[in-house]
């Protein structure tokens, strides 16, 4: 070959190779001279300070974190999200790439390797960036403010694996890497690129200090409707429980009621609640419209759980429709168990309850819903916060003057709770999907109902055989061992010294939990506002595991 060809060659596979790897976006290259001076770097800073405002002298060496505080990191780039992914998968679209890849991010404490974290690809970096032209991308990771931020979560998931245990007292290094990563078709592994941005920071860990005010039991004031137990139970342990929620290893609890033998024993409150305090328990509320079907039918309003949807409406009047959801029973709702296409537990169903959100008619929205072929009614459980609309529906038709009064003159009245809040549906009609607020006095009156078999003050209130049907496990949760779900009532068996204790419960995102012991003179509710975090309910069951139990059966 002569020199020439050989030099024609060379440079026609080098223009091969580069068109092949050519970016698919034109970036917004670089910002300015200090994206120039930090290329490849990931900087921290204190709160959000605008790119145009940000300096060299805001960079943080030093960091005290604190429960509350603002710890901000800005990326600089070379190169957009898009482009990076381009590089790991010439062959994909850019579609494709965005909806297979994202960032990985690696956190090191003390130059150990702690978690890792490929980030969901419809995570997006919002303020003003894009994934296709964005060259520098802010990201907080803590936040003094109640945010729902995928960057938060990825914060939060990092303490849970590891990263809360090795941040002791004291001062820590941490490293964050940054890299691209990508799943095709072809693989359920991901493919990980070249580490395209890191950087450190000295984190200062002081745990906030607890006065001796602050751990003391708190005692019960008078006129709480209870009368008040005299059990003895380990006052250390609720001290001790006190201690933590104070120092913030239990984050955002704001009660825990112990409702013993019928009478009150433990009553705390925390994080600016009081005895006052409505506090919205999210789909803990759901369970009430549990409570008012079993009532209506017992007043004959309606026949029983097994009357199917077709008494109620005509199916054919909505979209999509199919015989299966003439057949759909209002046990199949209560269950979470109906061949509707929805289910919160995946965002991309189509009866998601985000979808049905923004709609102007939530029953319609879930009526109008096709039906899954992999579903029988009553076959398989699947979380539907859809179908509990439709039950307030049925009942706010069927029962006189609507479910607002029917419920006020059934269930709260005899209960006398009269400090309480539903919120509403588009149509007026009281949301049973979730956040009636009440006192946690008045959660406690109506979870010892079930624990009094449906007797209050000596009259029946609730059935009894709806009572027993509703403390019975009626369908497994899959892929949850020994958990089990009936009328929107949660049971599950909490095992301590060896010796296993069978509850139910009603149960809100945030760690908000109504809990009855089956086998325990023991009714506990617990009240939060950790919403969307990971560790919500694992520090309901903690409380419950690690303090109250003690405490009781010292």
């Amino acid at each position: 070959m002569t020199r020439t060809l050989f030099l024609f060659a060379i440079n026609l596979l080098c223009f091969i190779g580069f068109s092949q790897n050519a970016d698919l976006f034109k970036t917004e290259g670089i910002t300015g001279e200090l994206h120039k001076s930090n290329i490849g770097k990931v900087t921290f800073m204190n709160g959000n300070i605008p790119l145009d405002q940000y300096k060299k002298s805001d960079f943080l060496e030093s960091f005290k974190l604190e429960y509350k505080s603002n710890l901000n990191i800005r990326i600089f780039l070379d190169n957009s999200i898009t482009n990076y992914l381009h590089q790991l998968a010439p062959d994909l679209s850019a579609e494709q790439l965005i909806e297979m890849g994202n960032l990985q991010f690696a956190f090191y404490i003390d130059n150990k390797f702690i978690y890792k974290d490929n980030i969901n690809p419809g995570c997006n970096f919002g303020y003003g960036s894009s994934k296709d032209t964005s060259t520098t991308l802010r990201i907080p990771l803590t936040s003094s403010k109640a945010e729902n931020l995928w960057a938060l979560h990825m914060w939060e998931r990092f303490n849970l694996n590891g990263g809360e245990k090795a941040l002791t007292n004291g001062t820590h290094n941490l490293r964050i890497e940054v890299r691209p990563y990508i799943i095709t078709n072809k693989s359920s592994d991901a493919i990980v690129g070249n580490l395209m941005a890191k950087g450190q920071v000295k984190l200062i860990i002081k745990t906030p200090e607890v006065t001796a005010k602050q751990m003391e039991i708190q005692p019960i004031a008078p006129n709480s409707e209870w009368k008040v137990s005299d059990f003895q139970f380990d006052k250390k342990k609720i001290e001790l429980l006190n201690k933590e929620i104070a120092s913030y290893n239990l984050k955002e609890i704001t009660s825990v009621v112990a409702i013993y033998d019928d009478k009150l024993l433990i009553e705390e409150y925390f994080n600016d609640a009081n005895r006052t305090t409505l506090h919205d328990t999210r789909s803990a509320g759901k369970s009430f419209a549990s409570t008012l079907m079993g009532i209506a039918i017992n007043d004959g309003y309606i026949k029983n759980e097994n009357q199917t949807l077709s008494s109620f409406y005509n199916l054919k009047e909505y979209a999509n429709y199919d015989i299966k959801k003439d057949s759909v029973k209002i046990k199949d709702l209560l269950t979470m168990s109906s061949s509707f296409e929805g289910s919160d537990a995946h965002s991309e169903s189509p009866g998601n309850e985000e979808n049905m959100y923004p709609t102007e008619n939530w029953v319609k929205f879930t009526l109008d819903l096709p039906t899954d072929p992999a579903k029988t009614n009553g076959g398989k459980w699947d979380y539907f916060t859809a179908g509990t609309i439709v039950l307030g529906d049925i009942l706010d038709k069927s029962v006189p003057k609507g479910l607002d009064k029917y419920a006020d003159e059934k269930l709260f009245k005899p209960l006398n709770i009269t400090n309480y809040q539903w919120q509403y549906t588009p149509q007026k009609v009281p949301n049973t999907a979730g956040s009636l607020q009440m006192t946690s006095l008045d959660y406690a009156k109506y979870a010892q109902l079930y624990k009094n078999d449906g007797v209050w003050n000596g009259k029946q209130i609730l059935p009894v055989n709806w009572v027993k049907k509703t403390l019975t496990k009626q369908i497994q949760i899959p892929e949850r061992d020994n958990q089990f779900y009936s009328y929107l009532f949660w049971n599950k068996t909490v095992t301590y010294k060896g010796k296993n204790y069978e509850t139910y419960y009603c149960a809100g995102n945030g760690g908000n939990q109504f809990i009855i012991f089956k086998d325990l003179p023991l009714v506990v509710i617990i009240t939060s506002k950790a919403f969307n975090k990971p560790y919500g309910h694992p520090q309901a069951d903690k409380i419950v595991h690690d303090y109250l139990l003690p405490a009781i059966l010292k």
